[in-house]
């Protein structure tokens, strides 16, 4: 497995986690298993960090799937390399920051990390285009 892919499933198993964590915020809240195994209809008093690891999940959700199709093609058209291993690990590593400072509620490093995050989607495509 190239660097490429092993950062692709990394990231998809970091988006496959996430639930855990906002699902912890909702069932510390009183009532709130009751109102995961129900129908949702009624809204859920959840912390703030609650609400806000549910929109770095969906942000993740949204970029997940341009950053495996750069990962992808460059696979198949032979373009992996160096440079594409790094633009996959500093993606992946920008997810993580993101979600931590999404997380803990740190605005301006939160978007840093969701640039720093597009960079590394940026030098695959680099090198899709050389």
């Amino acid at each position: 497995m190239t660097k490429d892919i092993f950062m692709l499933v990394a990231t998809a198993l970091l988006c496959l986690g996430i639930p855990f964590i906002y699902g912890a915020g909702r069932f510390m809240q009183p009532g709130g298993f009751a109102w995961a195994a129900g129908n949702r209809e009624t809204p859920l008093d959840v912390p703030a960090w609650t609400h806000r690891a549910v929109q770095a999940h969906a942000n993740l959700v949204e970029n997940l799937v341009p950053f495996a199709i750069l990962v992808l093609v460059a696979q198949i058209s032979g373009s992996a390399n160096a440079e594409t291993a790094l633009g996959a690990s500093i993606f992946f590593w920008g997810r993580v920051i993101h979600l931590g400072a999404y997380v803990a509620g740190v605005k301006y490093f939160r978007t840093l990390a969701w640039f720093g995050a597009w960079g590394g989607g940026a030098l695959i495509l680099v090198q899709l285009c050389n």
